[in-house]
């Protein structure tokens, strides 16, 4: 028999044992049947001026007008904050004229030199290979691996140069990122479909460029090269400072004006003209890129104008806001090489506003 404590202790752990068999077991939400909310935000650059082309402080995020493929949109946020500057130095190219490395150097010191204190600045330069000659580091710093580290060569890979900036700025998680480029833009191999893939890969990302030209500079000193018969012939392939060395008769026949130039050798010709033409598409497609990613476009006539226009950059780059907003029609829904359209404008009668680029959606996320 057993004993009234054991009945007890039984009818218990009967009661127990039925009890939870009973309570049903929690079914896990598999990952497919929870519910995702994404958060998307676009980001991009703005820069803020007032009517006489000077930067304005305080700018509100309310003061802002943001229009998507023509659909109004409200400003998430708006802060200035130091920019991240990548700088770009064509150095190479075998058949360039009026495109030195010299006034490469110069141009780059100079906008280095107009930037603000608090902007960080990397350096690349591209020849015959494309070479980070400076990671991120202050203005001082940049200056001196310039002077120490920068180099030419023969060729132009301005499109491996182009694919590789797009990925050394997308490496770390940086906002208010420029890309300056000081090239002519032409390439050695000219691979269309992969310039055009460099392009659109710019466009998907929140960088705007900005390009100083050495196109305008290049046709003119070209030009007369083309031409069997020219009135205007070309200027003396020896620099000034070689002449100078030269025996007083010899300078007096290098100098002497030359009215009438023949040139009989049609190779030549033919590669002039098709280097006169890559130039001309270069401008083109460089014009193109800095305006679809709210950048500055550079294309000045003469040297000095180009040390002068380095430090218009500089003041771009330097008045730009960072402005965030979410997209109505959400990227998830877009297919993937939809191109939106964006434009920022101001509120305030007192303030101009330069933004407006496109968007390239890379991939969907639905």
């Amino acid at each position: 028999m057993l004993s009234s404590l054991t009945k007890i202790i039984l009818v218990i752990f009967f009661l127990v044992t039925v009890s939870n068999a009973q309570t049903p077991t929690p079914t896990s939400i598999q990952d497919d049947e929870a519910e995702r909310i994404f958060t998307e935000e676009i980001k991009l650059n703005v820069s803020a001026y007032d009517r006489n082309g000077k930067f304005v402080t305080g700018v509100k995020k309310e003061d802002l007008v943001i229009m998507e493929d023509g659909r109004l949109h409200q400003a998430s946020s708006l802060r200035r904050i130091p920019a991240n500057v990548l700088i770009v130095m064509d150095t190479g190219g075998e058949m360039r004229q009026a495109k030195g490395f010299e006034q490469t150097r110069k141009t780059v010191r100079s906008l280095i030199n107009a930037l603000r204190a608090e902007d960080s600045v990397a350096i690349m330069q591209y020849h015959d290979k494309v070479e980070i000659i400076a990671e991120w580091t202050g203005k001082a710093e940049a200056v001196k691996i310039l002077d120490s580290k920068a180099n030419y060569g023969k060729r132009s890979v301005f499109i491996k140069a182009l694919e590789t900036a797009t990925k050394f700025l997308q490496k770390t998680p940086l906002e208010n990122r420029h890309l300056v480029l000081i090239t002519d833009g032409t390439d050695t191999f000219n691979n269309q479909t992969e310039r055009n893939a460099a392009m659109q890969n710019l466009l998907a990302t929140d960088i705007n460029v900005h390009v100083v030209s050495y196109t305008k500079l290049e046709l003119i000193d070209i030009e007369p090269r083309t031409k069997g018969v020219s009135k205007t012939p070309p200027k003396s392939a020896m620099p000034d400072e070689v002449k100078a060395t030269m025996p007083r008769g010899v300078q007096d026949i290098m100098n002497a004006p030359v009215r009438v130039t023949i040139n009989t050798d049609r190779a030549f010709l033919r590669k002039m003209k098709e280097r006169k033409t890559s130039l001309i598409e270069s401008e083109k497609y460089l014009a193109a890129l800095s305006k679809d990613t709210n950048g500055e476009f550079i294309l000045p006539e003469s040297k000095e104008e180009m040390l002068e226009k380095s430090t218009l950059v500089a003041s771009i780059i330097d008045s730009s806001y960072v402005v965030t907003y979410a997209p109505k029609r959400a990227l998830a829904e877009s297919l993937t090489g939809e191109v939106r359209n964006i434009e920022i404008s101001s509120r305030r009668p007192d303030l101009q506003v330069q933004a407006r680029r496109k968007l390239v959606v890379t991939s969907n996320k639905k």
